[in-house]
């Protein structure tokens, strides 16, 4: 009698094959007190075991195979900057001498304070490179105790197994090219984890989350993963192994003729076109963009080049990064989002600012707004980066017309900086704002007479509606995108938007949720931004909707007074 073990789905996809463990040893800390006059020699060994690791690091970068997806050389050099960052490599030194304690135990200190940083971030992306710490601290410890990483992995290794891991480094995917795997599980991890992004630019089944798998599945076990539901399912029968393969035949077929949508053109079936960018989080996402056909990035975060560093980056990094991503898409639109810090991605440098509650407190503009060097450097590298392709500015969780009128201020002052010493950009770039809040909704009016474009943030856009903080699991249930005054503020600020001829698009997570497509283009959306992988699957939905025949739909879900009628009605929008 098998067993079903339940996770988090973060590629689709169905997976039938044998179990190969991947065993993690647990390394024990020890702590004791060193003699004053061998503080030398210990920080000689720990600065031996940063060496050692960064020689490992790098090896294996060297190492990538051609074919391996770009996201695998992004996350190892993502390991050696945090093993480069002084927080691991220099200041345990500054312990053991403070401290008179042994290596392991000042880098552990370190390792503590750090993840306890991450542990107060909310946005689920930023909180897993937790995960990147600990691989790479893992790695000094290994080396500290003269055992060089080893990927844990058995072998040999059958073609198509499932590999089972507590969890899996960038440079654990790098030791495993050799292998063919068919699906990875894994205890640890979520949706926006390295392991899940590895495994989405491969296309594989993947199910995190399990918390306990690497215990209860045995070596060789016969496992199906169901990449859609989230469910493994341990040691099958033969009538549940039968319905899986014909499932997964089906699932086969599906994509493939869903790839053949990247291409087509996204035009309603009475004859609308539709506009599907996608949202990415780093420069290496770009391959994921053009593989699903999408025609520009609607939402390009800045923050990534802000986070988990001491200092605030400098002009040149800024441009240099911006750069690539302009270059690379070419004339197609390239949407960066002005830095939205605060709130639940605090960089180090603004810890001794916190707001009592950083949601309502200093972020986004805001923040910029009140730290006028950095705002102005960031806008100078955005606007240097302008004139190698079609950049567009947004700006996050404006409020208010003063607010905005700021922005273009220092925009403008940025501007004729660079026009004074001759540095060539684009004068005309556009700008957009965020709606983020009910009071942006409110004074849309306004905003859209000093702005080229208006994209709807609508994770942040239901959270302040509905008074919901998205990382409180007490009210994570009243997290609602079908609640009718959700909707009305949608479908306001696209009118409004739609009466003077501004592009409106959608950016948050509602937008890449096929089954909100009909919904959305109901209410008069034809711009959606969301991660690529979501792409062909909302492309699909639009090319099966024909916008008159749902419009009486559409309105009678406008007068729906609760969420329970809307899902009634939602449901039925989709089976039209």
């Amino acid at each position: 009698m098998g067993i079903s073990l339940h996770g988090i789905g973060v590629v689709g996809g169905i997976a039938i094959g044998h179990a190969h463990l991947m065993s993690h040893e647990e390394i024990d800390v020890a702590h004791y007190e060193i003699p004053t006059d061998q503080i030398p020699a210990e920080q000689a060994r720990f600065d031996k075991a940063i060496r050692a690791t960064r020689k490992e690091l790098e090896m294996l970068w060297g190492s990538i195979p051609e074919n391996a997806p770009a996201e695998l050389g992004s996350f190892l050099s993502l390991h050696i900057m945090i093993l480069n960052d002084n927080t691991l490599s220099r200041e345990p030194r500054v312990l053991i001498e403070e401290q008179r304690c042994n290596a392991e135990w000042a880098l552990k200190q370190q390792l503590d304070m750090l993840l306890a940083q991450f542990d107060e971030i909310e946005e689920e992306y930023l909180r897993e490179r937790r995960a990147d710490v600990m691989q790479v601290t893992e790695r000094i410890f290994k080396a500290l105790a003269g055992q060089p990483g080893s990927n844990g992995l058995l072998v040999p290794v059958a073609k198509n197994s499932i590999l089972v891991a507590h969890e899996l480094s960038p440079a654990d995917m790098v030791l495993f090219k050799d292998h063919q795997f068919a699906a990875f599980v894994t205890d640890v991890g979520g949706a926006t984890s390295h392991t899940a992004i590895v495994a989405r630019s491969l296309d594989m089944p993947a199910v995190l989350a399990l918390h306990h798998a690497h215990e209860l599945i045995q070596e060789g076990e016969l496992l199906i993963v169901d990449g859609i539901q989230g469910v493994v399912i341990v040691d099958p029968d033969e009538k549940i192994l039968a319905e899986y393969k014909k499932r997964q035949t089906a699932w086969v077929q599906e994509r493939k003729r869903l790839k053949g949508l990247k291409g087509k053109v996204p035009t309603t079936r009475d004859g609308v076109a539709v506009e599907l960018l996608s949202n990415i989080e780093l420069p290496s996402d770009l391959d994921q963009v053009k593989a699903n056909g999408a025609t520009g990035i609607g939402l390009f975060r800045s923050e990534f080049l802000f986070l988990g560093r001491d200092e605030v980056p400098c002009e040149d990094e800024q441009f240099e990064a911006y750069r690539a991503v302009v270059e690379e898409m070419g004339a197609l639109p390239t949407t960066i989002r002005t830095l939205d810090l605060g709130a639940d991605k605090v960089p180090k440098w603004q810890k001794e600012n916190l707001s009592i509650n950083p949601a309502l407190g200093l972020c986004g503009i805001r923040l910029c707004l009140a730290e006028p060097q950095m705002f102005r450097t960031q806008l100078r590298a955005l606007l240097r980066a302008s004139q190698y392709g079609n950049l567009q500015l947004l700006v996050p969780m404006l409020i208010s017309i003063t607010e905005l009128s700021q922005m273009l201020m220092h925009l403008e002052l940025a501007k004729q900086s660079l026009a004074d010493e001759g540095v060539p950009f684009n004068k005309n770039i556009r700008v957009g704002a965020m709606v983020e809040t009910p009071a942006a909704v409110v004074m849309i009016s306004s905003f859209l007479k000093y702005v080229d474009f208006i994209s709807i943030g609508t994770n942040d856009l239901i959270q302040y509606t509905l008074a919901i903080d998205r990382g409180d699991d007490a009210v994570a249930h009243l997290y609602d995108p079908v609640h009718p005054a959700v909707l009305h503020l949608i479908h306001q600020t696209i009118k409004a938007a739609d009466r003077v001829g501004v592009p409106v698009s959608v950016c948050g997570e509602m937008a890449g949720d096929h089954h909100l497509t009909r919904l959305l283009l109901g209410l008069g959306l034809r711009k959606f931004s969301m991660h690529p992988a979501h792409l062909l699957d909302v492309k699909q939905k639009v090319l099966h909707t024909d916008l008159i025949e749902i419009q009486q739909h559409i309105n009678r879900m406008l007068k729906a007074e609760d969420s329970d009628k809307m899902r009634d009605l939602l449901d039925q929008l989709n089976a039209l």
